[in-house]
């Protein structure tokens, strides 16, 4: 294969055709689907430093295919990278169970939701989503909307307090998303997906639990 390679015409790659050909070839849906803004820093970013790099070749390649090689090499690494931060590339063995509680002893809705606030206030607002969550959950069972069973997921959590009291159902679905996203999916802690699981815990603690529907 290195010998067919090493036998093709000479090739004079200019600026404007690398610019082109990269541009094309990281505008593909493919990369397009793992996130427009991730690509656009991608690109932006790499790119000026790939025609910089070129034109540092001018006149120390006679034929142009080094620049060819470490073009399609650098698009590559660009493509790995930006798929890799979008969690295409990541997989799911080794991971763990998305509980809500993992393996600690779960505490108090009052607790939990204290632990919250001062990780809010703190600027640590992954931690306080999770903690919120888990003060939502918390509150339930303390509501004997949901019984006390480990392992529960967060999807699980919202099915089953949805089963009992279907008004549930839409302020936690996000919350649940939230949470699983941010303590599984290395999502950032962001002040408004805090106040999503601040939404669904509130509707935890007000909802009327007064006709529970149990099947």
């Amino acid at each position: 294969m290195v010998s067919l390679f090493l036998q093709e015409p000479p090739v004079d790659v200019g600026r404007e055709d690398a610019a082109r050909e990269a541009a094309e070839e990281l505008s593909k849906p493919a990369y397009g689907q793992a996130g427009e803004s991730i690509v656009s820093r991608a690109i932006g970013k790499v790119l000026d430093w790939i025609f910089e790099f070129l034109n540092s070749l001018t006149g120390q390649s006679p034929d142009g295919r080094l620049g060819v090689g470490l073009l399609v090499g650098l698009i590559a690494l660009v493509v790995v990278v930006v798929l890799w931060r979008a969690g295409a590339l990541r997989t799911t063995r080794g991971t763990k169970t998305p509980t809500v509680f993992g393996t600690e002893r779960p505490r108090t809705a009052a607790e939990y939701r204290a632990q919250a606030e001062a990780e809010a206030t703190e600027g640590d607002y992954a931690s306080a989503v999770r903690s919120r969550f888990r003060a939502c959950v918390s509150e339930l069972t303390e509501r004997t909307v949901l019984d006390e069973r480990a392992g529960r997921t967060a999807y699980e959590a919202v099915a089953d307090a949805g089963r009992v009291v279907p008004a549930l159902r839409d302020p936690l679905q996000p919350a649940a998303l939230v949470f699983t996203e941010v303590v599984y999916g290395n999502r950032p802690g962001t002040p408004e997906r805090y106040a999503t699981v601040v939404a669904a815990d509130d509707a935890a603690r007000h909802v009327s639990t007064r006709a529970l529907v149990r099947e």
